[in-house]
């Protein structure tokens, strides 16, 4: 990003050569590796938190330390939406706790990736002029395929018959993380972001900065609610833990996996607040308004769902979160960083970042869920479909009264 900006005054030209050769290296070589590197950071953890596993399961009396490998390439994969079978049972869900690590890593690299890169390609000001500049995007392709092919590798030395993950899933997913995640990081790490934002109107840049800002404290405040009812029924959670008769090194196991599993309790947990709810199971319902549950498998974090049947009048209110949360953050960001006196534009703002979010709410909802066992244990996740209705709604009613606050407030300070 530092070739696109002005030289300081005072720098020698020594020194303004060493540093345009630095952001000049060979891009294809740079972005391979970044790829490479950043598939193969997580790679390389989930293969040591298999052989761990494999140690504190029975102190490493079967098996092998290789079947702990295959078990975390398998982990690996799993994030990355491919899928496994085990013991014949097809499970879908996707640990997004080691997706979310994934995404912190490759926006990491990107990052450095983008800054190495930035003296590639036109200038700052032919590039404001709409000269085509395709660093970005080669650098986002090449960064791709270098993480696809740590992917390729993984799947064909860890998958087997019996397990039989989804190469198909996996490169989606990879495709999905290096493009989104990967080619934002490296535009924002090269400077090209900043001057392809600057071409958009206030209203579209406004409404964006909101719905980003909803989003993190709407997951903020599920998150909370999650571990506040945790902390209620913490007691079956440990009744759960004894019941399974684990050993220390199997129940710290089980306590991994359940903190690998938050991030999907905690969209579970805001799609409950939204009204819709979630499924733990075919035929099952967790709501504000209505609980129905079946039998549960014995697993600790199921600790935190609220008790079948009828449920408290008080539990209505959660409802009324959202579009609180909704409308305290676009007032605040709409105040300070975007204010404007114009009614219309203030509600143009408002219900746009409410939309926004409510999109991105209900694709990370439609990731959270899945097959995660026989039977009816098939069917679990939030309903995506009214979960993206009631936060539409809930969303852009708070969006819109934010927003409108922070105008009413911007014209009387103004005013006075």
């Amino acid at each position: 990003m530092s070739s696109l900006l002005p030289a300081p005054r005072g720098t020698r030209q020594g020194d303004d050569a060493r540093a345009d050769a630095a952001h000049r290296r060979p891009l294809v070589l740079l972005a391979a590796l970044a790829g490479m590197g950043a598939a193969g950071a997580t790679l390389v953890m989930c293969l040591a938190g298999g052989v761990i596993g494999w140690f504190l399961t029975d102190a490493g009396a079967h098996g092998a330390p290789r079947d702990g490998l295959r078990v975390g390439a398998l982990g690996w994969l799993m994030a990355h939406g491919s899928g496994v079978y085990v013991a014949g049972t097809h499970v879908t869900a996707v640990p997004l706790g080691l997706s979310l690590l994934a995404a912190v890593v490759v926006w990491r690299l990107g990052l450095r990736l983008g800054d190495s890169v930035s003296g590639h390609g036109p200038d700052a000001d032919a590039i404001a002029d709409g000269v085509r500049d395709w660093t970005v995007a080669s650098a986002t392709v090449v960064f791709t395929l270098g993480y696809a092919a740590v992917a390729l590798v993984t799947h064909h030395l860890a998958s087997t018959p019996e397990t039989a993950p989804s190469l198909v899933r996996t490169l989606g997913w990879t495709v999905l993380l290096c493009g989104l995640v990967g080619g934002t990081a490296i535009a924002v790490g090269s400077g090209r972001a900043a001057i392809w934002t600057s071409f958009l109107p206030m209203s579209v840049r406004a409404a964006a900065a909101g719905a980003w800002r909803i989003l993190v404290w709407y997951v903020v405040v599920s998150a909370v609610v999650l571990g506040a009812a945790l902390a209620v029924d913490w007691d079956g959670a440990v009744n759960v833990m004894s019941q399974l008769h684990t050993s220390p090194g199997a129940a710290t196991l089980l306590v991994g996996l359940c903190v690998l599993l938050v991030p999907n309790a905690t969209l579970f947990s805001g799609s409950y607040l939204l009204g819709p709810g979630f499924a733990v199971g075919s035929h099952t319902l967790v709501s504000p308004t209505a609980v129905v549950l079946g039998p549960l498998p014995m697993f600790p974090l199921l600790a935190a769902l609220p008790d079948d049947g009828p449920t408290p009048r008080w539990t209505t209110a959660l409802l009324a979160l959202a579009p609180l949360v909704a409308a305290a953050v676009v007032h605040r960001t709409m105040r300070r960083r975007y204010p404007t006196t114009r009614w219309d534009e203030a509600a143009l703002r408002g219900i746009g970042a409410g939309l926004g979010c409510a999109i991105a709410f209900a694709v990370l909802a439609a990731l959270s869920g899945g097959a995660v066992g026989p039977g009816r244990m098939a069917d679990v996740g939030p309903f995506v479909f009214e979960v993206l209705l009631h936060a539409i709604a809930a969303f852009g009613i708070g969006g819109l009264l934010g927003s409108l606050l922070a105008t009413w407030r911007h014209r009387r300070a103004t005013a006075t």
